[in-house]
């Protein structure tokens, strides 16, 4: 795995897409912050099947990490 600062972004968005806690949510405003400098590619669907294989890694890394500290 390799850090590309689209990839990265891309993991968040769809991360914290599908992991935020509502609109109070610390998740949701950084989602809603990613989302005020990056507009993802046109069909783009907001969906893990969208991130390129750098991506899903890094989404991987994203959700075990919250996993491992009862997050998730």
């Amino acid at each position: 795995m390799y850090y590309d600062r689209f990839d990265i972004v891309e993991a968040y968005l769809i991360f914290y897409t599908n992991y935020h806690g509502g609109q109070t949510s610390r998740e949701y405003k950084r989602l809603s912050k990613i989302k005020t400098y990056y507009k993802p590619p046109q069909g783009w669907g907001y969906r893990y099947e969208d991130l390129r294989r750098n991506g899903k890694e890094i989404y991987k890394e994203l959700v075990q990490e919250r996993q491992r500290y009862g997050v998730l």
